[in-house]
């Protein structure tokens, strides 16, 4: 992580030409001017799509921790994962003037209208985790969701086998990280694994339970399991295990949170793709102030992936 420098003004500074990030990743040239300003003057608008979800709250907790380092004001919403309620929300934060946005998206295709409002008020946007399909942002955090779907893919090949019966836990409609772990996934799984079924699951613990139940039901010869979150992965197992299949069938997650973690060591889950929350947290935070330091500030920061297996 960069290291923050503290730096004093005697009078306006400003920084003009910026660079805006489109969701393809390139740089979009702007005439908007910026004022520069320390850590401790910003005031940071934070909108996450759940903290009903561990992986949301250590995302929160990553940004709280660098701010309460450098006396920066957050001001934080709970979406809880109603894209209405974040729009509200963020027009809330437009409102009361914060100086930059955070935004974790309940939905990449249904946040555009906030991200376009925070545009028009001349409010600088980063996106964490999840893109937005348009608006100008300045960078998004996100790990290679990517390759941690093709991860995933290729550690079920290896443990199960070739052409392993294998089905999917998708996260929510429309959010990009669905869209790209899935992708990743596919990207392996068409051509190594045999994919029997593939249903979305809402990145939430009690649908995975659900949709499992439906899925063993369907298909009597599922061998692998790919949940593009942990919390499915969790309630993916609980599924597996009533139904006395816990030998039968390998369970891969992602995200790397504290439960699917123990899970991992307890031998109930086979392998987590472990994001670093809190650390893209950090990294959020420090975009920011790198971005009010004046300086270049990269379209994609990409937040570190390991395949957790003990």
């Amino acid at each position: 992580m960069k290291k923050l420098v503290s730096f004093f003004v005697a009078g306006l500074l400003l920084v003009s030409g910026c660079g805006a990030a489109t969701l393809e990743g390139e740089n979009t040239n702007t005439d908007t001017a910026v004022e520069e300003k320390d850590a401790s003057e910003l005031v940071v608008g934070v909108s996450v799509s759940t903290l009903s979800n561990p992986f949301f709250v250590s995302l929160e907790e990553g940004i709280q921790n660098l701010a309460d380092e450098n006396d920066t004001e957050i001001r934080a919403v709970d979406a809880q994962d109603d894209s209405a309620k974040q729009i509200n929300d963020i027009d809330d934060l437009i409102q009361q003037g914060v100086d930059i946005l955070l935004i974790n998206p309940v939905d990449s295709s249904a946040i555009t209208p906030a991200v376009e409002s925070a545009n028009t008020a001349g409010i600088p946007v980063i996106m964490m985790d999840r893109s937005s399909d348009s608006g100008d942002v300045v960078t998004l955090i996100a790990s290679d969701n990517i390759a941690g779907g093709e991860m995933a893919a290729e550690y079920i090949k290896e443990i199960s086998g070739e052409q392993a019966k294998t089905v999917q836990l998708e996260g929510v409609p429309g959010a990009s990280a669905t869209r790209e772990r899935g992708e990743g996934f596919l990207n392996i799984a068409e051509v190594s694994l045999d994919v029997l079924d593939s249903q979305t699951a809402n990145f939430d613990r009690a649908e995975g339970l659900t949709v499992m139940e439906n899925l063993l039901q369907a298909h009597s010869d599922i061998q692998a399991v790919f949940a593009q979150n942990d919390e499915m992965a969790l309630g993916a197992i609980e599924a597996i295990e009533s139904a006395g299949l816990s030998d039968e069938i390998q369970v891969v997650g992602f995200d790397g949170t504290e439960d699917g973690v123990n899970a991992v060591k307890d031998g109930r889950l086979s392998a987590t793709i472990a994001q670093q929350p809190e650390e893209m947290g950090k990294l959020s935070l420090q975009a920011a102030y790198d971005f009010f330091a004046g300086e270049d500030v990269p379209a994609k920061i990409d937040s570190p992936l390991e395949l957790v297996t003990e």
